[in-house]
């Protein structure tokens, strides 16, 4: 039987449009001051209301900054996946390539949102658990492509003496493993490839934040290499 949705009255269509104005703003005020002096006060007075309307929004100000992040979380997510689904499923090389330039396509075109989520921590602020969650979209597409290149067998074993894992990391591989369903891929793949997402995204932050000044004339041929030099330790040269 066919599901009715029922179209939004005009209160809660308001409700929504004063949500988004909050948000935009407090967006515009992050990137002029930084997330540290965000004020529900300086939000309210550009929006012309009583800062108390903005509490029946958002009952606080570290309420405000979750949705933020939240958001920013998605926004990132969201362009990394649609630029993956422009790649063939089993091109597992080629899928790791596009989620990667799109984190650093969307890092450059929303400096300050990236900033937000992976740069320093606002202070007094203590990130509730939905800012997690939010945060493993990302993560857990890059993870996925290498599972699926483990499953097709393209997964490349690397050469040479590689070093065993610890038992103690061992064991933080296989809590990782069954928190995020991928049991089926071995320990040490698991901690290769987080190791791997990690320098991709070291790479973004130093870039953006003006780590490399000096270093290279042009960063893009640093982080194309990066991201590759990142699928070798993976295994993710060769293709079905």
């Amino acid at each position: 039987m066919p599901t009715t949705r029922t179209k939004a009255g005009p209160r809660e269509r308001a409700r929504a449009a004063f949500t988004r104005d909050i948000l935009d703003i407090s967006r515009r005020q992050i990137a002029e001051s930084g997330a540290a002096a965000l004020s529900m006060r300086a939000v309210a007075r550009e929006l012309e209301v009583a800062s108390s309307a903005l509490y029946r929004y958002f009952p606080s100000r570290d309420a405000l900054l979750t949705a933020l992040i939240v958001d920013a979380y998605a926004a990132l997510a969201d362009r990394a996946e649609a630029a993956q689904a422009k790649v063939p499923r089993d091109d597992h090389l080629g899928r790791w390539r596009a989620i990667c330039h799109a984190v650093r396509d969307w890092a450059h075109a929303s400096p300050h949102e990236y900033a937000l989520v992976y740069g320093s921590p606002v202070p007094g602020y203590a990130a509730p658990e939905e800012t997690v969650e939010a945060g493993t979209r990302l993560p857990y597409l890059l993870l996925r492509v290498v599972r699926d290149a483990w499953a097709a067998g393209a997964l490349r074993e690397p050469g040479g003496e590689v070093p065993a894992l610890s038992a103690r990391m061992a064991e933080q591989a296989a809590h990782l493993a069954a928190a995020t369903g991928l049991e089926e891929l071995p320990d040490a793949v698991l901690v290769r490839s987080v190791i791997a997402w990690t320098q991709v995204f070291g790479a973004v932050s130093l870039e953006l934040f003006g780590h490399l000044k000096g270093g290279f004339t042009d960063d893009a041929p640093f982080f194309a290499t990066s991201v590759d030099l990142m699928a070798h330790v993976v295994g993710l040269d060769a293709r079905t």
